[in-house]
């Protein structure tokens, strides 16, 4: 009996991506051509399929999921990003917000006799939190709760941070490390290439300093997520790039935990005439990131900005995780649009929507250790038991 890919194989019609096909089956890497012909010739069915061979070949039906919240000290920023709603510019910091150490440890403390695992934390870069502020936070954290990871600073915030401690990015990254930070996000990186990055984000942090900033973590012996917005003004060679670079790093170091693609939003942002992409060109995007990105170990949909069902749609593309619970902590993308205005999940509706997409929901820490497999564990209630049949 012909298996799945062999099926795949001898349907496609196109010799370039039936070749394609064949190295996908022979676990071998496909180029840069390659790659922009799945962009511009393959079907949604075809690089689906592809995606969901790895995707099982990897990880079987095995969907993870965290539990998670986040804390955003400021939306209060120097930069101005024009894809960005979230934050508001120093200037006109009285429309935003920051927090105290105190506020934030609150929040922390609000989680006391819950089963958390990490804590994410990322913000706006502002002036006044500093590396010395930081590092009393992280302190204080890992005072009151040890065993609490702490994820947190996109390179774009540590960037501001190092250049204005007069710390090479080495120097920043162990003080930080030694303080208690446990593993880096992969915000901030956007779209790698110059030209794209001078007119969405130009005065930030570049590619450079992005991937520097990620190796130096990896070089201590962290791990790190990496990211990439997509369906704006970019165009397939630049997303190419970009996951090149991240390619090329990950074969370095092995730092990298997860690849997770950010859908543009264009409410109440400078971009706000730029179309956003479609579902199918969506799903398109994470099944050939699955496909190129071949020594990256797990793939993201990430759910409060993609929503619910399209997130429970990308199990079927090569994703294997939806993120955490949230616990409605984030304001990152609500701002901007997204589908989800009140980002939280329970963890019984997060086994549901893996379930009902005939996943098996698993629970993980930050390092994608097993906390709990509730493929059949969990009883559901009789209403989400009923949804599922």
């Amino acid at each position: 009996m012909s298996s799945s890919i062999d099926i795949l194989i001898d349907s496609a019609a196109d010799k370039d991506l039936k070749a394609i096909a064949r190295k996908v089956k022979n676990n071998e890497r496909i180029t840069d051509d390659e790659c922009l012909l799945l962009f511009e010739k393959g079907s949604l069915a075809f690089v689906g399929a592809l995606a969901n061979y790895i995707r099982e070949k990897k990880h079987g039906d095995t969907t993870y999921f965290n539990r998670n919240f986040h804390i955003e000290p400021t939306n209060v920023c120097v930069f101005s990003c024009n894809f960005c709603s979230y934050s508001r510019l120093y200037a006109h910091k009285e429309e935003g917000w920051e927090l105290s150490i105190d506020q934030m440890l609150d929040i922390v403390k609000s989680y006391d006799g819950k089963p958390i695992t990490e804590v994410h934390i990322v913000g706006g870069v502002h002036p006044k939190m500093n590396m010395a502020y930081f590092i009393e936070l992280m302190q204080k954290i890992k005072a009151h709760r040890p065993g609490l990871h702490v994820k947190a600073f996109t390179a774009v915030e540590l960037d501001y941070m190092f250049r204005k401690a007069k710390l090479s990015i080495e120097e920043g990254m162990k003080q930080l490390h030694d303080a208690g930070l446990d593993s880096l996000p992969g915000g901030g990186a956007e779209i790698f290439a110059p030209e794209i990055r001078e007119e969405i984000c130009a005065d930030k942090v570049d590619a450079t300093g992005w991937l520097a900033i990620h190796e130096a973590a990896h070089n201590l012996g962290m791990h790190s997520n990496a990211t990439m917005l997509y369906g704006h003004i970019e165009k397939f060679e630049h997303r190419i790039d970009h996951m090149r670079r991240l390619r090329e790093l990950q074969d370095k170091t092995g730092g990298f935990n997860t690849f997770i693609p950010l859908k543009f939003r264009n409410q109440d942002n400078a971009m706000s005439h730029v179309p956003e992409s479609s579902v199918t060109e969506d799903m398109r995007l994470y099944a050939i990131a699955r496909i190129y990105l071949d020594n990256f170990p797990h793939l993201k949909a990430y759910w409060p900005m993609l929503g619910r069902q399209n997130a429970q749609l990308t199990l079927s593309f090569g994703v294997n995780d939806i993120d955490g619970t949230i616990d409605d902590s984030t304001k990152i993308y609500s701002m901007a649009g997204s589908e989800e205005q009140n980002p939280a999940m329970t963890t019984e509706e997060l086994v549901m929507l893996i379930k009902q997409a005939k996943r098996r929901p698993v629970e993980r820490d930050t390092l994608y250790n097993v906390v709990k497999d509730y493929s059949s564990s969990m009883p559901l209630s009789n209403d989400m038991q009923a949804a599922l049949n």
